[in-house]
């Protein structure tokens, strides 16, 4: 099908990168390891296109047109899901986390460490008694 105007291609080129960018393209397809261990991949979806056209001054009354467009993208894995024995935890994978991001990632691991303890000092006092 040919389009005759800016506005078709850049509605051509936006319409070829919704067919390749979709939902199982950032949250993937659950990978079961195990009966008690599924991981889901997550990704970074970065994608850009541009076009362009001109209707070119013609001396008999034929409009003509020149144009162009093109889109890329980019996909990048950034953490995995895992569920295991009903408890999720997402697993960071990028490498250049900044130190801020790192301390609110570690929050939940050092609240269950703190329970954990809190509950054996806890059982440890009533065992005493």
């Amino acid at each position: 099908m040919k389009e005759q105007s800016a506005a078709g291609i850049l509605s051509t080129t936006i319409e070829k990168v919704r067919q390749l960018v979709d939902v199982s393209t950032i949250v993937g397809e659950p990978i079961r390891l195990s009966e008690e261990i599924t991981v889901i991949p997550v990704s970074k979806v970065t994608y850009g296109f541009a076009s362009g056209g001109s209707d070119f001054p013609s001396k008999s009354n034929a409009e003509l047109f020149g144009g162009g467009g093109g889109a890329g993208i980019t996909i990048n894995p950034v953490a995995f899901l895992v569920l295991k024995n009903g408890e999720v935890t997402l697993k960071h994978i990028t490498a250049n986390d900044n130190a801020a991001e790192r301390i609110v990632n570690m929050i939940p691991d050092v609240i269950d460490k703190v329970t954990e303890i809190t509950g054996k000092a806890q059982s440890g006092k009533k065992n005493a008694d």
